[in-house]
């Protein structure tokens, strides 16, 4: 069967001018059923229209709610925390560089990441932290919180590879396995560019458990039928390490790793895994700083084998 994510099949904006695409519920429902999912078919289905298409506003609405259910699991796993103890030698290792580092949060989503370390603090003063973002209505909805909070970051609507400024480090969370394994590749690749020295993405581990694990915690923690559906097939979707390890490869200038998760980690939870890269220039600098947890740093070469 082939997997699709509902979220990824209501909400479309044109890659060029960042304009939202109309979308038929009928063509969605029609490609759900093509792929043999009648259940997400039917939370389609129920979904207001407006001469046929989705209700733009009412589709915002929706993803809004169940961005802001998916914090609970940003934050029983720890995410914040999990990405500062990698961030924060990166960033060691980057300010020899002499500039000011820029973190970049692809696909932000509501902004918890970026809200998260910026309320921290983990990762210093003297650095800018920015979430991008193409759903303009998650984008809106993370300024107004990190406003409400008074927290020293931004957030942009835009494709994260067509900022003015580059990033000194890209980040992401949970964005991988929306991306077919073919396109992974080119995501890697755009991050090769001048003025970026690491980046470091989590996404589900590729394990048996995964599945479960999703169907336990969306079970559990959320209300919405279209996040409980894609909670699970998020982690259905999830790439293996080999996939990933190829795709980062493509970044060519950078030498890539796996960090291997702490073995308390919950096993009934989607556990989260990171796959990093770094400047060579800046790897033995980056491992010094990483201290002892350096151990769980596995070269992409290493698993290759």
């Amino acid at each position: 069967m082939t997997m699709l994510e509902i979220s990824d099949l209501v909400a479309e904006w044109d890659p060029v001018t960042g304009q939202r695409v109309r979308i038929r519920r009928d063509d969605v429902v029609a490609r759900l059923c093509a792929a043999g999912d009648e259940r997400a078919a039917r939370i389609v289905r129920r979904m207001p229209v407006a001469g046929g298409f989705l209700d733009p506003v009412a589709v915002d609405r929706l993803l809004v709610r169940v961005h802001t259910e998916l914090q609970r699991l940003n934050e029983e796993l720890h995410m914040a925390r999990r990405f500062a103890e990698i961030l924060v030698p990166m960033l060691t290792a980057a300010r020899v560089t002499g500039n000011r580092p820029r973190v970049v949060d692809i696909g932000c989503g509501l902004g918890f990441l970026v809200r998260s370390l910026a309320a921290s603090g983990s990762l210093g003063a003297a650095v800018d932290l920015v979430g991008v973002d193409l759903n303009r209505a998650l984008v809106a909805e993370a300024t107004r919180l990190a406003e409400d909070e008074g927290l020293p970051c931004s957030f942009v609507c835009a494709d994260a590879f067509a900022l003015t400024e580059p990033a000194t480090v890209y980040l992401s969370s949970g964005v991988l396995h929306h991306f077919p394994a073919e396109r992974l590749a080119g995501f890697f690749r755009a991050q090769d560019r001048p003025g970026t020295q690491a980046f470091v993405h989590y996404d589900i581990a590729a394990t048996r458990l995964a599945p479960f694990g999703a169907w336990l915690f969306h079970r559990a923690r959320m209300r919405e039928p279209l996040g409980r559906h894609d909670g699970v097939m998020s982690a259905r979707r999830a790439h293996s390490d080999q996939v990933l390890l190829s795709a980062a490869a493509h970044a060519t200038g950078m030498e890539t790793f796996l960090f291997e998760p702490p073995r308390h980690t919950n096993p009934l939870c989607a556990a989260m895994r990171p796959v990093l890269g770094v400047r060579p220039e800046l790897t033995g600098e980056f491992r010094r700083a990483m201290g002892r947890r350096a151990r769980g740093l596995v070269p992409a070469r290493t698993r290759a084998g």
